[in-house]
């Protein structure tokens, strides 16, 4: 890994991120890549070329001298950090950035609803999620120590998660991190039983690992509720420190939890959040 991209509005939840990309970027001696979007109105763009120019020197300004104090964090100390700003207003333009300059890995802050849902759908998260064609890590409460020990991927272990199933083993294999993977059965049109979920989980294996079957880890096959629900309890019963979902580009995530809004989960709303695109 070796750019790591932080879109950033000078905010707490802005902050959050680049403390955890700070603490990645010294684990993969990684250089970050700190984005503002200047989100200026298309009537400045009608002005006389004079007027422009000097609204945009104005907008410039204003940003560099807010990303001075915004970076002068002991956190970043020895890390190599660039300034990116871009009159980006829609979040879909942060995958340009991404082909660009070859981000790895996007960290983003979220003040988003309690729950898995409420952090995606509907969100500029989810904008980010769906359009961004590498991982994307949501943040939504300060990390002082990102130090992750234990990891969930929850999928439906179709063969379309197959390149995100492998990505995510990638990533924290690299991190050292123990992985966990479960699938979450619902009682629903979409609910099966035994039988046809491990035939579903053995074809995806045997895909994703080329037939060999002394592969490690083992697919736990949950009950519950909802696909949240699910997944915020069985983080629960590993204590998982970060979930992990593979994330579709059309879609994004809110067919993913489509019909599970759910409580507030026993305290894991704020668990950190990395998507895998398929």
């Amino acid at each position: 890994m070796n750019k790591i991209l932080i879109p950033i509005d000078f905010s707490e939840f802005s902050e959050n991120a680049l403390e955890v990309a700070a603490n990645l970027a010294k684990k993969f001696n990684a250089d970050l890549i700190v984005l503002h979007m200047l989100g200026l109105s298309e009537a400045i763009f009608t002005k006389d070329e004079t007027q422009e120019f000097m609204e945009a020197q104005y907008y410039m300004k204003l940003a560099k001298k807010r990303f001075n104090t915004f970076l002068d964090k002991p956190f970043l100390k020895g890390i190599k950090v660039f300034e990116i700003v871009q009159n980006y207003k829609d979040f879909n333009e942060i995958n340009n950035i991404v082909k660009e300059q070859h981000i790895d890995l996007v960290v983003m802050g979220s003040h988003g609803a309690s729950g898995l849902s409420g952090l995606f759908v509907g969100s500029n998260t989810e904008k980010v999620v769906r359009t961004c064609e590498v991982p994307v890590l949501i943040i939504k409460k300060r990390r002082e120590n990102f130090d992750i020990k234990e990891a969930i991927f929850a999928s439906d272990f179709e063969v379309e998660n197959i390149t995100a199933y492998n990505r995510s083993i990638k990533f924290f294999k690299m991190l050292g991190v123990n992985l966990h993977l479960v699938y979450i059965n619902r009682p629903s049109q979409y609910f099966r039983n035994n039988v046809e979920i491990n035939e579903q989980i053995e074809l995806f294996m045997s895909v994703a690992h080329h037939g060999d079957n002394t592969r490690d880890g083992k697919v736990i096959i949950l009950n519950d509720y909802t696909i949240e629900e699910g997944i915020y309890n069985y983080a629960k019963m590993v204590n998982a420190d970060i979930i992990a979902l593979p994330t579709h580009g059309r879609k994004g995530l809110a067919h993913f939890f489509k019909g599970s809004i759910g409580e507030d989960i026993a305290n894991h709303a704020d668990l950190p959040v990395i998507t895998f695109k398929i």
